[in-house]
């Protein structure tokens, strides 16, 4: 009996041991990893402007009223609300992009935008005000207003999350999002982006180094970073789900029982059989 009983816990031990090592396979990043061994980085070519895009654009000179025409108007707001006062924060009207990927620029009139870059954008505007004569010495800097990215699913922290700047990676959202949750997937972490009238899934597998090459490594604006269950956190969750759904029809029929057993006993004492 007591060899018997010592064995269990051998073979339990065992499997621990063994369940562990698997746990942490599933769920260690950049796995085959090569240390102190350079790689050449990709530049990042920078997110190109799309319809829907909000756009800051500010010119500068060394003559401000010169281009006090060129920009748009400083507006005040409060929780998300434009005022036209002066005791509130402050920022720059921005330019939608529209439909056709065009915007209105003051003076220099329709130019199309989408396709292009923040700095292509930005030399246009530049070359087209100097080509003009407007302003000899003309500095255009362009910046996205509304460049967001979701990041849903097993993560900590599941949300929307507005970036500064226009260059962000999977791994930086995910690190918004807090990290993944121990019963995220994270061999196939899916993004979904929309571009240019189109729908495209990437997969990116978050324990392989590839994921650097991968076309989703850096993201862009609008795009959802979704992160699918474990198969454990799955059933789990389907567990839990027909527990609900019995519990709830075991209360049902207990108050429905106790509600006609009231009614029997009052039906009884009424006619005095009881």
């Amino acid at each position: 009996m007591i060899f018997k009983r010592n064995s269990f816990i051998v073979l339990a031990v065992l499997a621990m041991i063994l369940s562990s090592c698997g746990s942490v396979k599933d769920i260690a990043y950049f796995q085959n990893r090569v240390v102190n061994h350079p790689e050449q980085i990709d530049k990042h070519a920078g997110i190109v402007i799309q319809p829907k895009d909000m756009l800051s654009i500010v010119v500068s000179s060394r003559n401000p009223e010169l281009v006090a025409m060129f920009n748009l108007p400083v507006i005040s707001y409060q929780a998300g609300s434009e005022v036209v006062t002066s005791s509130y924060q402050q920022r720059l009207m921005g330019y939608v992009v529209d439909n056709d990927g065009m915007i209105d620029f003051p003076v220099l009139g329709p130019i199309k935008v989408s396709g292009l870059t923040r700095w292509e954008l930005s030399e246009l505007i530049k070359n087209k005000l100097i080509n003009d004569g407007l302003l000899t010495d003309a500095v255009v800097t362009v910046e996205f207003m509304n460049f967001k990215v979701s990041v849903i699913g097993e993560v900590n922290s599941p949300g929307t999350y507005t970036i500064q700047g226009d260059k962000v990676t999977i791994l930086q959202a995910i690190s918004l999002a807090r990290d993944l949750t121990i019963f995220g997937l994270r061999e196939n972490v899916s993004v979904i982006r929309e571009r240019d009238g189109e729908r495209v899934i990437y997969e990116v597998n978050l324990c392989d180094v590839s994921m650097f090459n991968s076309p989703a490594y850096y993201l862009q604006q609008n795009d959802v970073v979704y992160v699918q269950p474990s198969e454990i956190k799955a059933r789990q969750s389907t567990t839990d789900d027909k527990s609900l759904r019995m519990t709830s029809i075991f209360v049902s029929g207990g108050s429905l029982l106790v509600s006609l057993a009231s009614l029997i006993i009052g039906i009884l004492s009424a006619t005095g059989n009881l």
